[in-house]
């Protein structure tokens, strides 16, 4: 007589429990699911009920996929301490050994107060199955290659190989890559040489710099909305805005963090969902970039450690032509201040966003393109000869507005206009851990590094002049006024002035209607 008790009890993975959710949210029936996952309904039923747990889960990158049980490490301060550092190490494309994390994790239990902790072997293997941590036996050589960089070679057989199979199924419209700059907003000309090569890791400078953050696709017809980190979460000359031609978000040191990039990341995949697209991401491994949630539109293919200088397109001349541009918009406010005899007011936040957004929807697709071709992404094609010429005259324009501001404001002989674009090119833009601040992220938790304040030790700028909608108009109407009197104002141009026009009657009579509606209501 069989013995029933004998059944074994099948254990499902954290990735199985996941498409069991999928299934549902697809639409079937909860019963045609579970007779398609050989699972009980009241088993069904408990995964839905610990549905937030496992998203939760999933979203923080806790435990691996294959994972089949989620019972919590017995020491779990110095299982998240030990985890945080092996991520970062990880990001680098350092190598370590398992004798090396055990080392470490004595290390960190020491500095949590732990005197009995021990990491045995048994500890080891249990943090690896815990975390989905693969630890590979390497020879010698093949760790020198690896502590050393493949240089050429490397870039040669990921070119040979991994590229061609990650872009295999993607058109260049759907083929992205997304990198980070830090800039120095507040930056003057004259200011150049002192800048030039600061890393800017904290101190006063950090209230005079932003993080953007960029992201477009190889055939260079989508440029995303940026993301732009600043060091205070609600800036004076902030308020009243409401809209803004990019996300902004704030930290104490103005820097992408894991929480932000995985918060960015997340929406990009509910748009591509709502578009019904499929996505490939290619990003660098920047310890803000190395612990990603659930994704079901983007996949995600990281570019070899040491070589994004050489195979990312947006460190290749997308962004450097980003901060040519937002430089440009900076002199010509600069001569606009010294023409109207107006002192010159430092740059607010606002204003920075605005021209950094406007800088980058004025990259052109043929420069785009022409990064994603560098980069080896895409096959190189003929390059047209008036699109070099119109970039050849807005460099002589440019050159031209640098001499202008240069002798108007005794700028040093020595500092010319590319050292004035580049000069924020050093700065960190994502924070490196160090054994102290997991200690405190342990204690505090990640979220305790808020934003900082506009106030600190310096002068408020003043806030946004709130502007009704009957004086945008008008001043939509000085603006025609003034162009009628210009000699060959493009058409173009009137065109996008009709088309604010138009949005700003639409808004300007939705806005009546609703008064209307509304004194109607209250005399009833």
């Amino acid at each position: 007589m069989a013995n029933k008790g004998n059944k074994k009890r099948r254990q499902f993975s954290l990735e199985e429990k996941m498409k069991v959710m999928e299934a549902v949210d697809s639409g079937k029936r909860k019963g045609d699911v579970a007779k398609e996952f050989g699972i009980t309904p009241s088993t069904l039923s408990a995964f839905l009920k610990d549905r937030a747990k496992f998203e939760e889960k999933v979203r923080e990158a806790s435990v691996g996929p294959q994972r089949k049980r989620m019972r919590n490490a017995l020491y779990d301060d110095i299982d998240k301490a030990v985890f945080a550092w092996f991520q970062e190490i990880h990001a680098k494309n350092i190598l370590v050994t398992g004798s090396v994390i055990r080392k470490k994790a004595l290390n960190l239990a020491n500095m949590l107060g732990y005197d009995n902790f021990q990491a045995s072997v048994g500890w080891l293997n249990r943090f690896r199955d815990r975390h989905g941590i693969a630890l590979k036996a390497v020879c010698r050589e093949d760790s020198d290659r690896l502590m050393n960089g493949l240089g050429i070679d490397k870039v040669n057989e990921w070119h040979a190989g991994e590229i061609i199979k990650l872009i295999a199924d993607y058109s260049p419209d759907d083929i992205f890559n997304a990198d980070e700059t830090g800039v120095f907003f507040k930056l003057l000309p004259q200011h150049t040489l002192a800048a030039k090569g600061d890393h800017c890791r904290g101190g006063k400078k950090a209230k005079q710099r932003l993080t953007a953050l960029f992201c477009c696709n190889a055939s260079g017809t989508e440029k995303m909305r940026p993301l732009i980190i600043g060091r205070s979460a609600s800036p004076r000359c902030l308020k009243n805005v409401h809209s803004l031609p990019c996300d902004y978000r704030a930290n104490q040191w103005a820097w992408i963090t894991r929480d932000l990039f995985n918060e960015w990341l997340m929406q990009v995949d509910a748009r591509m969902k709502r578009a019904e697209r499929r996505i490939l991401l290619l990003i660098d491994n920047c310890s803000a970039h190395n612990m990603l949630p659930h994704l079901e539109r983007i996949q995600v293919g990281y570019l070899p450690s040491n070589c994004t200088a050489v195979l990312q397109p947006l460190n290749l001349g997308i962004i450097h032509a980003m901060k040519v541009l937002y430089r440009s918009h900076l002199l010509k406010q600069i001569l606009l201040k010294l023409n109207s005899s107006e002192d010159q007011e430092k740059v607010d936040i606002k204003q920075a966003i605005d021209m950094i957004a406007a800088a980058w929807w004025s990259v052109k697709q043929s420069t785009v393109v022409k990064c994603w071709q560098k980069a080896g992404i895409i096959p190189v094609e003929f390059t047209d000869s008036g699109t070099e010429a119109a970039a050849s005259e807005l460099d002589i324009a440019i050159e031209k507005l640098w001499h202008s501001v240069a002798i108007a404001t005794c700028i040093p002989n020595e500092v010319n206009f590319q050292d004035f674009v580049t000069a924020d090119d050093d700065l960190i833009i994502c924070q490196e851990l160090m054994d102290t601040e997991i200690m405190q992220g342990m204690v505090a938790g990640e979220n305790t590094v808020e934003a900082g304040s506009e106030d600190e030790g310096q002068v408020s700028l003043p806030e946004q002049p709130k502007i009704t909608i009957i004086e945008a108009i008008s001043s939509v109407q000085k603006l025609r006024q003034f162009l009628s009197t210009c000699v060959g104002v493009p058409d173009v141009i009137f065109g996008q002035l009709n088309g604010i026009d138009e949005y700003l009657m639409k808004k300007l009579t939705q806005t009546l209607v609703d008064s209307k509606i509304t004194d109607i209501l209250q005399t009833k």
